[in-house]
């Protein structure tokens, strides 16, 4: 499950070329404008993030790496059509999570720990400015990253948008919204919008849900842990699909 690194100039590009799973790229900040031009212009065919590091960021992944890095995803991820088929086999109506930009890798772990308790049918995040998939994941998940799949998508706004179009409501989070995440109903087709740690659901991302819900508090903390947040919604979705006795 841990993150794995591909070194060198061609083996990179190779890599990219192939449409492997690729987190992002990482290219020698010195290197000539020509070669770092050609390796920029694959990877944004490809929707890959590219950095550019010092020499000494390169030398800690390994040797003889030409100025170029890729990381490489050690976990396959599913795509969307892989969860609308898991809630039909299942026979229930499509429950996911899209987390807008996510960053702690302990965050997502315990995310899909508690989605896989309550029988979501799996997660989306972003390919960019989110955690990944990686091997402190999948140790924070227990065991849970085997059974919850995750899709990774280019746009956020263009994935909600598919899954209005494919029957799903989309609900987010936001402390200044009126209505009480217990007034709503879940038996729905439903998508649950799960924020980043301090930033929250992105503006653009928030005006796109069908409707927005807060969590009262009545201490003096403003906000909750975005997993903390997640598991209080997800569950409020388990409570209201499957009543006490069901």
């Amino acid at each position: 499950m841990s993150e794995e690194w591909i070194t060198g100039k061609n083996p990179v590009i190779e890599t990219l070329k192939s449409g492997r799973s690729v987190n992002r790229v990482l290219v020698l900040e010195s290197m000539k404008p020509q070669v770092q031009k050609q390796i920029f212009n694959i990877a944004k065919q490809q929707g890959v993030y590219v950095q550019k590091v010092p020499k000494q960021k390169l030398d800690s992944i390994g040797e003889h790496h030409q100025g170029v890095a890729a990381s490489v995803a050690a976990y396959d991820y599913a795509s969307l059509d892989d969860l609308f088929h898991i809630a039909e086999k299942r026979q229930e109506a499509p429950f996911f999570l899209l987390l807008d930009e996510l960053e702690d890798p302990h965050n997502l772990g315990s995310i899909m720990r508690t989605a896989d308790a309550v029988g979501a049918h799996g997660i989306i995040i972003p390919k960019h400015r989110s955690v990944q998939l990686t091997q402190t994941v999948a140790k924070a998940s227990t065991g849970a990253i085997e059974h919850i799949p995750v899709v990774r998508v280019t746009n956020m706004n263009q994935t909600i948008e598919e899954l209005k179009a494919r029957g799903v409501w989309i609900v987010g989070t936001d402390a200044k919204s009126k209505q009480d995440y217990r007034q709503s109903e879940y038996d729905m087709p439903i998508a649950l919008v799960i924020g980043s740690e301090g930033r929250g659901i992105s503006r653009l991302v928030a005006k796109n849900c069908d409707w927005l819900v807060h969590m009262p508090m009545k201490g003096e903390v403003t906000s909750l842990n975005a997993s903390v947040s997640a598991g209080i919604l997800m569950y409020e979705v388990y409570r209201k699909r499957y009543p006490i006795g069901e």
